[in-house]
């Protein structure tokens, strides 16, 4: 089996292309550097093609090392033949290879072995031979009569044939087969409730019932959750007659012996459809969970590529009622200045004593921005600022931030050693301030799956979704880049090629020598080799150091071509310091033949392309081009919104079905999928993404039920 081949078909690029990356993943080389640096080597993949290789070349070897085991087990009960093993050798999926393997697996005390044990073989062979007639079974089955074994009577030797026959039928490919695409096809999933009087979130699938091909992902899991919990019970139906029916035909039995008829209504009753149906609702849910990550490392991914209000000092508050809000004033790196608790609401409502430390926070500390958490006592919150307004000095704003994860991150081991002495709410209202300031420097942090935008995320396969998701936190960090002056452990480790050992080691380096110069500084830290050095140094940034080059995605293997380049344009590289000068880089670039600069710098065309690219604005943050955050001097309630109004929103989860958006008010308001747009739509995220600045028309207000149904214009 070539497995560069297949993995070529299924991407419809280059065996060669497929080939150089496995050599490249096979060497060491991680995902982001293979993407940004070796261009030239696997023909321009992206990540997601590149990430699609790894994965299959893992899948396909864990597959090939199956089917040696298989092999050699079926060769040691001496049943090897040439047809099964080149079936073996063909195979490309795992359910197919199980598929061939199963008659031959080792099985413990099953009534088919304890049959075959008895001898009773010959009789389940003249059982399936459609020519035999029921009088030459029984006549025969007189022989197998043996006291000794516990076959006492010619019915005890039927039985234990139809058992056999009955693990056959169970065991045959063509027969398992037919019932999946019988599935598939014709299968409605039902689900029932455990107790009907009893009142919970799944009284919908009380009595639900639906096709096994139209049943949506979120549908699937709502259901699994309910099963689990023990609230619903879940089967999936098909005509049982019908199927019967054609399952004989399917077998290659022609004949009318009820014998047979017998064996295989037990045989599919006992073994075949349990079995099946196990498999077919798993496939199900492992799809369904499929979609879920994906829909949620999509929501992660724009999440964690929400733009960075860089430059300015923010008040971060984490609302509360009983316990008050737990303020934190940050500085423009985020170092704290200074916290309080403050009791606006009830039961306390000590209002004008929280406006008045409040203003003299925003004063004294020179505050711009405020971050108000979107959790419990939001809406109130909101509106104690909106009143207090006018006491602040003229500019300041606040918007609403995501505080999912915060309480995770706040009794974190992580927290605890940077606020060792704070507690742990105060630790929450500093990581609400520094979202706003750098969402990605704060969210890593946090374990990804905690964030908390997608649906279902603790159903689903765990190991899974931490795989994916740390992809995706891998994949932005790397494109975005790492100061790494000021990096946290928490980012450092995503760093291509880096682990939380030398994550730390960089942290203590930087504490002991003070900050880095320039990047090969790198190769100083305890543990951080050449190889290390080659995979991560791309993504460090320094944004003042010695070389203006440590501060781009330019890579220190290309800094001899970038030199030549500038003596070429009669220029400095230090230039590269002056912002005032960009534009006259900029220029002298725009005006290079590519082609020409290729021959002689002696590189590929691709990173050359990166590297005009990067010079054209140094120190580029690819977070700039998305919009800000939506910041508010008034407060909206619910009662003040009306069918028929227009206004902005910012997007803060998107799921199957639709996706929820912040207007400012305590409820988020639901754009259905149906609202989207005219024409199709298959996916809410082929139009929308979490952090996305929309305008929206409110169509109903439900007050009672707290939900806003919102369309898209």
């Amino acid at each position: 089996m070539d497995f560069i081949v297949i993995i070529a078909q299924e991407l419809n690029i280059k065996p060669s292309q497929v080939e150089k990356t496995i050599n490249l993943l096979d060497e060491g080389n991680t995902i982001p550097f293979i993407a940004r640096y070796r261009k030239e080597v696997t023909g321009n993949l992206n990540e997601e093609e590149l990430r699609h290789i790894e994965e299959r070349i893992a899948y396909l070897r864990n597959l090939q090392e199956r089917k040696e085991h298989i092999i050699k087990s079926i060769e040691e009960q001496g049943k090897m033949t040439e047809e099964l093993k080149a079936k073996i050798v063909k195979t490309v999926k795992l359910q197919e290879l199980e598929d061939l393997y199963l008659p031959y697996k080792q099985k413990k005390n099953t009534r088919a072995s304890i049959a075959k044990e008895k001898g009773l073989t010959p009789v389940a062979d003249l059982l399936v031979d459609e020519k035999s007639k029921k009088e030459d079974i029984d006549r025969e089955s007189v022989k197998y009569i043996n006291p000794e074994k516990q076959v006492n009577t010619p019915e005890d030797v039927i039985n234990g044939a139809k058992d056999i026959v009955a693990e056959r039928i169970s065991e045959n490919i063509k027969v398992r087969n037919f019932l999946r695409d019988t599935v598939a096809k014709e299968g409605r999933v039902t689900s029932t409730a455990s107790d009907k009087e009893a009142k919970t979130n799944y009284e919908i699938y009380y009595n639900y019932n639906e096709s096994f091909s139209s049943l949506p992902p979120h549908r699937v899991l709502a259901i699994n959750r309910g099963n689990k919990e023990k609230h619903l019970k879940v089967s999936i139906d098909i005509d049982e007659e019908k199927t019967l029916m054609k399952l004989k035909n399917v077998f290659g039995y022609r004949g009318d012996v009820e014998y047979f008829t017998e064996a295989l209504q037990d045989g599919f009753k006992r073994l075949l459809w349990p079995s099946i149906e196990r498999e077919m609702r798993k496939q199900k849910t492992e799809e369904a969970e499929k979609q879920a990550i994906e829909v949620f490392s999509k929501n992660l991914k724009s999440l964690l590529l929400l733009p960075p209000v860089k430059g300015h000092r923010v008040l971060g508050i984490d609302p509360g009622f009983r316990t008050g809000c737990k303020i934190a004033a940050v500085d423009e790196t985020g170092k704290l200045l200074g916290t309080a608790t403050i009791y606006p609401h009830p039961p306390q409502s000590k209002k004008e004593d929280a406006k008045k430390i409040v203003v003299e926070f925003i004063k004294v500390n020179n505050i711009k921005f405020i971050a108000v958490g979107n959790g419990t006592a939001c809406r109130e919150t909101e509106a104690f600022l909106a009143e207090t307004m006018d006491l602040f000095p003229p500019g300041t704003a606040f918007t609403i931030v995501s505080e999912a994860g915060a309480s995770v991150y706040s009794a974190s081991p992580l927290a605890k050693d940077e606020f060792p002495d704070m507690d742990v709410s105060i630790r929450g209202a500093v990581s609400i301030a520094r979202r706003l300031q750098d969402p990605l420097a704060e969210l890593v942090k946090i374990e990804p799956k905690a964030i908390g935008v997608g649906m279902y995320q603790h159903d689903v396969d765990q190991k899974e979704l931490t795989r994916v998701l740390g992809n995706v936190v891998e994949s932005v960090v790397n494109e975005v880049g790492v100061n790494l002056n000021t990096a946290s452990p928490s980012l450092l480790e995503y760093v291509s090629g880096m682990n939380s050992k030398l994550a730390k080691n960089i942290v203590l380096y930087r504490q002991k020598k003070g900050e880095f110069k320039n990047r090969e500084e790198l190769l100083e830290v305890s543990g951080l080799g050449e190889k290390t050095f080659t995979q991560c140094s791309g993504f460090m940034r320094i944004l003042d150091g010695e070389n203006p080059l440590d501060n781009t995605p330019v890579h220190p293997e290309s800094y001899g071509a970038v030199k030549a380049l500038f003596h070429k344009l009669g220029l400095d590289i230090l230039d590269l310091k002056t912002k005032s000068k960009w534009k006259d880089i900029r220029s002298s670039i725009e005006k290079l033949s590519v082609k020409e600069l290729i021959k002689e710098l002696n590189i590929g065309e691709l990173t050359l392309q990166d590297i005009l690219e990067a010079l054209k604005k140094p120190g580029r943050d690819v977070r700039e081009d998305i919009p800000k955050p939506i910041f508010r001097t008034d407060i909206l309630t619910m009662e003040q919104l009306k069918p028929g109004m227009t206004l902005k929103g910012t997007v803060r989860n998107v799921i199957d079905f639709g996706a929820f958006v912040d207007l400012g008010v305590k409820r988020d308001g639901l754009i259905h999928i149906s609202q989207m747009g005219e024409r199709y739509i298959k996916h809410p995220l082929e139009v929308l993404s979490v952090g996305q600045v929309v305008e929206v028309k409110v169509l109903d207000v439900d007050i009672d039920r707290g939900r806003i149904s919102l369309s898209l214009i």
